[in-house]
């Protein structure tokens, strides 16, 4: 009784209940009105004509001819054209005491005398000029009464049984048709909700397999699709195309998360043995000489600083995971250039360094992550290429104010798989030093900017890197 088929069938065969019966009462009651209405004309009629003749009682009964019209009481009559049968016609003549008296030298006959006797008031029916309804031994009349010149009432009765008996005919004949109509419905609305629900059976099938695991499982389409359940199917589809990016963007992350804990543990592993290596042959009295003990410090110092960085580069990454807000003011890019383009010669003065950075290239954004961006990609050329491979600095204005900042070197390059993962943490290129972190650090701060980095590279050919910055 709950599925939505049920509820269809349902309220489909009530509505065609309700219309039945609805159509069923306004065409009996139709028919009902027309035939009375037939045998009320023909009453009236009769009562206007007895009327007009002026006939007095005792005229009447000198009429041996009238003795036709109220002999043989109940005898057929002629069809009507409905089909039905013209009911019987019966005369009575009341005096003005209300009591049944001879009609046509014929004594009243016991109908005759409870016709009279249930109309009670010929005399008020009589002056009022309409029809009465009465009942008697269970069979329905139409009664209409007249005045005779002599003050004789006479009472025109016409039974209206067969018109009552065609009306029960016709009752059970629609109800019969109606029955055959609610049951033809029946079988119509199972068959037709059957196809209209068939594209929700897909849905709840999909949505158990996609409950199983199945995340690829999509609703197909169906042969005859209704636009409201089409446009369901695709709302669903859109939705689980959705949870199975999200779901496969989870897993990635939680195993790059995974990645990134191992790297990391790996990564601050390292100094720390070293640490603590030095610092067991200090407490076990290994290091006797000065110079032993000056060069064990010097490591420890400089571990120590290695492992300070890690840190504060994993911070930073940290911080602009968790998306801050940047204080963002106008930056010139060209002097965060030439001030990083400085301190490479002076850490590598035989390095051939051209900068390119001539005028103001003011954008908007952090002055901090900018100079992280900028000092990242020259530590990069640094440390992973030799120390007399050129590199080129320049700083780009284009005419919509979008500033490009591109660091290209003439080192050994990388292959196309290792500079699929220049961006990832902890990545190292071959044997090269440094922590990892450093392009993990440029593409986080750059995308905080809404702007893009970009690498182009090749074995041999060097190493391009393009950062844009969206105008401020």
């Amino acid at each position: 009784m709950r599925s939505l088929r049920t509820k269809l069938t349902l309220v489909n065969l009530l509505l065609l209940l309700l219309g039945v019966a609805a159509a069923i009462v306004v065409s009996l009651m139709t028919m009902q009105h027309y035939l009375l209405e037939r045998v009320d004309a023909e009453l009236l009629a009769s009562r206007t004509a007895l009327e007009k003749t002026g006939f007095t009682q005792s005229e009447i009964d000198s009429i041996q001819a009238i003795a036709t019209l109220v002999d043989h009481v109940g005898s057929p009559r002629k069809p009507e054209p409905s089909g039905l049968p013209r009911s019987h016609t019966v005369l009575i003549a009341v005096d003005a005491q209300n009591r049944p008296i001879p009609f046509a030298r014929l004594e009243p006959t016991a109908r005759q005398r409870n016709l009279a006797h249930a109309v009670r008031d010929p005399a008020a029916l009589a002056a009022s000029r309409t029809v009465r309804n009465v009942t008697v031994d269970g069979e329905p009349y139409r009664v209409a009464g007249s005045r005779l010149d002599d003050g004789t009432i006479i009472l025109t009765a016409t039974g209206t049984g067969a018109v009552h008996s065609g009306i029960r005919q016709a009752l059970k004949l629609d109800i019969a048709f109606g029955a055959f109509l609610l049951a033809l419905l029946a079988v119509i609305t199972t068959m037709g909700t059957r196809h209209l629900v068939q594209p929700l059976e897909g849905m709840v099938e999909t949505a158990s397999a996609i409950a199983e695991g199945d995340l690829t499982r999509r609703v197909p389409a169906g042969r005859h699709p209704v636009n409201e359940i089409e446009q369901l199917r695709v709302a669903l589809n859109s939705m689980l195309h959705q949870v199975e990016s999200a779901f496969e963007t989870r897993e990635r992350s939680a195993a790059q998360l995974r990645r990134f804990v191992a790297d990391a543990s790996h990564e601050l592993r390292t100094p720390l043995s070293a640490i603590r290596g030095y610092l067991q042959l200090y407490d076990r009295g290994m290091l006797r000489r000065p110079a032993d003990r000056a060069r064990a410090l010097a490591r420890m110092n400089t571990e120590a600083d290695r492992m300070g960085r890690l840190v504060e580069e994993l911070l930073t990454l940290a911080r602009l995971d968790r998306q801050p807000e940047v204080r963002m003011g106008s930056v010139d890019v060209s002097r965060l250039v030439r001030d990083a383009a400085h301190d490479l010669v002076s850490q590598q003065p035989d390095r051939p360094v051209t900068v390119r950075a001539e005028g103001a290239a003011t954008v908007r954004g952090d002055e901090s992550g900018l100079g992280k961006v900028v000092g990242n990609l020259l530590s990069n050329v640094r440390v992973h290429t030799p120390a007399g491979a050129p590199v080129l600095v320049e700083v780009v204005r284009e005419p919509d104010a979008t500033v490009r900042l591109l660091v290209s070197d003439q080192g050994p390059g990388m292959a196309p798989e290792d500079a699929d993962r220049i961006f990832d943490r902890f990545f190292r290129a071959g044997s090269g030093g440094g922590s990892g972190l450093g392009m993990a650090i440029v593409h986080a701060v750059i995308a905080a900017h809404d702007g893009e980095v970009t690498v182009r590279t090749a074995p041999g050919k060097g190493l391009t890197v393009t950062v844009t910055l969206p105008p401020p």
